[in-house]
């Protein structure tokens, strides 16, 4: 026993993991592997920000009036069609491959063809059989949840309103199309967006996307949202000014520069496109996710550590069978037969079946919960993940603007303050952006303040970017007008030569002296320091004698408050996050957004932040330093992609399962570097393409739903291991014994294998078992060294059982020869496969079975249906053809006697080992 034991954690301290799933190892990540835009594209980028428009257009041949159709053709050839990459779905026979290609697929294959060649039928049906369906049933499931995730993809063409030379494709321009003012002698065209070339002249309005990397040359109240590259919730503005430098690394903060993958909220503009395709910014973080290989997640590594764990100790133990037979028996032939059956018997074969239908099972429950399943694998991960980190913009909040606060000039609250908001949004007739919206969501306002009956509007003073703010002019029951003005807090202030003390001796206009002053920048800056975005708001009464307002007229204003926009976490946000919590589940923040909106955000949805870690910080740090850091810190702001790739490595370097959820352009990097990427079903293409699992519901409760789901998957594929591993392990230092000391084969490898056939087939309902909740309430792992001394600790039990069968074979039945070995091998071919099936209860809860913890009923029936077949065969008519016997009925009172004593014995011991170890 003791040799045996030294002999199997010798090669355990040996084992080492080998990855066969043609992943690379994961890269250590630090600077050297973030991702670099290329200097080309840099540099065409500051030149198109930094150059007057005149001279950029002669940079990029074009003109004015656009390009001819002839340059346009030519400048398609050259550059190729303006798509981007995408991952390519594996043609089938390299998913089957894929499926296929596992350490036990590979063994049981040889095995099999070691039977054919032996002519062995049954074992080669039998095993080739095992590896079909497990083979079969994983390619199925991962094939239908591709084209689930498949059909997610928009398969909608895309267009784009292009300023050509006029030519044969000329066309009106699109309806609701405002013209900026650049070039008006020239035709619009609505071209598909791939055909696209550098130096065309595109036209932009609301709602539209940015077709590739553009300058804007000219436009009008242009507001973009660039929260799937850069996180920012809020749209920022853009025009046509000329920059005078521009760092690399400020290039998404150019405002007269247009990213490929952003879209247009308000305005219109004409832009000159500078890249297209995979030369665009977005392009080339597309094609670095679409070509780089995925590093092998945890489950992988767990799966490999296990197969070459039970592959290794078989490696050693069926050689020392084979020896003993062909030596003690001096039927080499016989005994390699034999060598080979234990060599089958010690393979857990139905391992890659009960891992794929384990899988294949959750990949159901989830898609119930309308959850598509890319990657079975992902399954298992989120059970074991024990991180997660998670963009704001879009996945903890609503990507919506909402009216937080509305407060007088001290931040109290007033609702007079919102009226006037109210009336100066409800009256501009220019376009309305995202804070507009959000305060005419407060439609009980046009009632309460009797729009149509008490107000009529008589002018307004748009907006423009050099004063930031806008003018509406109102007449009240036509008794006086009155100016309203809003916008940013210091183009505001500077207007204003009062403000309004609501406090409690009524309503006091006072002079804005500068300690005034000072005071309302620290109330701003308080509502700054929240996350909120704060827009001024201002009055003036003016005559009613005056009909045509202007700029000028915005001069002696007083300031009477504030309207503050944010954007609101998910209803379902603060829940989920709890629930992850109480699971183990550590939850990190990782976005581009500035670190107050981001603290307001974790605060709303209960994480606790004490200090936030921005991507200039990142930057000066040294992989050690970043993974210091990514282990104490929960808010991670102002990141570029590769700032979150870096996070998301340095957790998995610290040993954590982790998973990334995002849905935007700038987190498809770390959701390709986690072990679980997990996306929704508006995400952008990118990001659902380096996803393993996609939402369809925008609730995220459904993580906390697929946590638990994962954890039972995990519980039952290890349940499975366990039982297998332990009861392989007694099986064969059973055989050794039995082969020392025995004159004959204590049992027929065809007996062998049909034990071990009925075993397997006892274990079939393991992914559909009930699992106790204290196996789901914290993150579960794989760990080969837990899985050897589990092997040592109960494998030894069956042995002792089947030493006493041996004995009670050999001494009270008398099956103590040649002649008499059928009996023998009859009465352990019972206990054996009885045993064995009693295990599956006994090991598959850390509770006492039956009493305790209940399996679930399919278990339950194949369990007792095995022990069953296992007393019909030797007792029935099939006997014959196996080789057995009928076996004596004082044969069944001691059978009652040792599966009682090894149930009890098992159940001591099993405490004795979780308290010892834990389970």
């Amino acid at each position: 026993m003791q040799i045996l034991k030294n002999l199997f954690r010798a090669f355990l301290r040996s084992h080492r993991l080998a990855g066969l799933f043609g992943r690379r190892p994961m890269p250590a990540a630090g600077p050297s592997t973030a991702l670099a835009v290329p200097p080309a594209l840099v540099q065409a980028l500051q030149s198109a920000a930094c150059s007057p428009a005149q001279a950029l257009l002669q940079q990029l041949e074009t003109s004015a009036q656009g390009l001819g159709p002839g340059q346009a053709r030519e400048r398609l050839d050259r550059h190729g069609p303006n798509e981007v990459a995408h991952e390519k779905p594996l043609p089938a026979w390299l998913h089957l491959w894929h499926c296929y290609r596992n350490p036990f697929n590979l063994l049981l294959t040889l095995l099999a063809v070691v039977s054919y060649v032996t002519e062995d039928e049954k074992a080669t049906i039998v095993i080739a059989s095992m590896v079909l369906l497990s083979t079969l049933l994983r390619f199925v499931q991962e094939g239908r949840s591709r084209h689930a995730a498949a059909r997610l993809q928009a398969l909608v063409g895309n267009r784009v309103t292009v300023r050509r030379k006029a030519g044969d494709d000329a066309a009106a321009p699109p309806p609701g199309f405002r013209d900026s003012g650049y070039g008006h002698d020239a035709s619009l065209s609505e071209l598909p967006m791939r055909e696209l070339v550098p130096g065309d002249l595109v036209a932009l309005s609301a709602g539209d996307m940015i077709p590739a990397d553009c300058r804007v040359l000219s436009a009008k109240d242009l507001f973009v949202s660039q929260a799937a590259m850069t996180g920012e919730s809020l749209p920022v503005e853009k025009d046509g000014r000329t920059r005078a430098a521009l760092a690399p690394g400020q290039l998404l903060e150019a405002g007269n520069l247009l990213f490929m993958g952003t879209n247009v909220v308000s305005g219109t503009a004409m832009a000159v496109v500078v890249a297209t395709g995979n030369q665009t910014y977005f392009g080339t973080l597309a094609a670095r996710i679409t070509h780089q290989d995925r590093t092998a997640t945890a489950f992988e590594k767990g799966v490999n550590s296990v197969s070459w764990l039970l592959i290794r100790f078989a490696a050693v133990m069926v050689p020392v069978v084979l020896f003993i037979n062909g030596y003690t028996k001096g039927d080499w032939g016989e005994a390699f037969l034999f060598a080979l059956s234990v060599a089958v018997g010690l393979t857990p074969e139905m391992l890659p079946m009960i891992v794929t239908s384990t899988l294949a099972k959750g990949a159901v429950v989830l898609a119930r919960q309308k959850v598509v399943v890319k990657r079975l694998d992902a399954i298992q991960n989120f059970g074991a993940m024990d991180v997660l980190c998670t963009d704001k913009t879009g996945t903890l909040t609503q990507d919506r603007i909402a009216l937080e606060r509305h407060t007088d000039v001290q931040g109290r609250p007033s609702d007079e303050v919102l009226q006037f908001a109210y009336l100066n949004s409800y009256y501009q007739t220019g376009l309305k952006n995202l804070l507009d919206r959000a305060v005419l969501e407060h439609v009980e306002l046009r009632t309460r303040l009797h729009i149509n009956e008490d107000y009529r509007k008589v002018d307004e003073i748009p907006f423009d970017f050099q004063r930031r703010r806008m003018s509406v002019v109102v007449a009240e029951r036509n008794h006086h007008h009155e100016l309203i003005c809003k916008g940013a807090v210091e183009e505001i202030l500077q207007v204003c030569t009062h403000i309004r003390d609501s406090g409690r001796d009524g309503d006091a206009v006072l002079p804005l002296t500068p300690q005034r002053r000072e005071q309302v920048r620290a109330v701003t800056e308080g509502l700054n320091s929240e996350g909120l975005r704060v827009v001024a708001v201002a009055m003036k009464e003016v005559p009613p004698d005056k009909n045509t307002y202007g700029i000028a007229d915005e001069a002696e204003l007083t300031l009477i408050g504030y309207v503050a926009f944010l954007d609101p976490p998910k209803e379902s946000t603060h829940a989920a996050i709890a629930a992850l919590l109480q699971h183990g589940v550590a939850v990190k923040v990782l976005t581009g957004d500035n670190e107050r909106v981001a603290r307001k955000v974790c605060r709303d949805v209960g994480l606790q932040v004490d200090q936030a870690v921005v991507g200039s910080d990142i930057e000066a740090m040294d992989e050690q330093q970043l993974r210091r850091t990514v282990q104490t810190h929960v808010l991670f702001a102002r990141l570029t992609p590769l700032h979150k790739e870096r996070i998301v490595h340095a957790l998995r370097a610290n040993g954590h399962i982790t998973g990334f959820m995002g849905d935007g352009i700038n987190d498809a990097p770390a959701l390709r570097a986690a072990d679980i990427g997990i996306s929704v079903d508006s995400a952008v293409d990118i990001a659902r393409e380096a996803a393993d699992i996609i939402l369809l519901e925008k609730s995220l409760m459904v993580l906390e739903q697929g946590v638990v789901e994962g954890r039972r998957t995990f519980s039952n594929m290890l349940k499975y291991i366990r039982m297998t591993a332990s009861s392989n392990f007694g099986n064969v230092f059973s055989v050794l014994i039995a082969s020392a000391f025995i004159p004959f084969l204590p049992m027929l490898p065809m007996q062998l294998l049909v034990q071990n056939l009925l075993y397997d087939i006892s274990q079939i309902a393991i992914p559909f078992d009930n699992v106790d909740e204290e196996q789901v309430a914290r993150p579960l792992r794989w760990n080969p060294q837990d899985l050897g001394r589990f092997m040592v600790f109960f494998g030894p039990i069956s042995s002792l059982f089947d030493v006493l069968t041996f004995a009670l074979m050999w001494f009270v039945f008398q099956a103590d020869a040649a002649g008499r070995q059928t009996l023998f091998q009859s009465g352990w071919f019972v206990v054996g496969l009885l045993t064995q099936t009693l295990i599956v209860h006994m090991i598959r809860t850390p509770r006492i079975p039956f009493l305790q913890s209940r399996a679930s009923w399919p278990l339950l029936a194949t369990t007792a249906a095995i022990m069953a077949i296992g007393i019909f065969l030797p007792m029935g008519p099939l006997a014959g053809h196996f080789k057995l016997q009928a076996l004596p009925a004082s044969y069944f009172p001691w059978l009652i006697v040792i599966l009682l004593a090894y149930a009890v014995l098992t159940t001591l011991l099993k405490r004795l080992y979780i308290r010892k170890y834990g389970w």
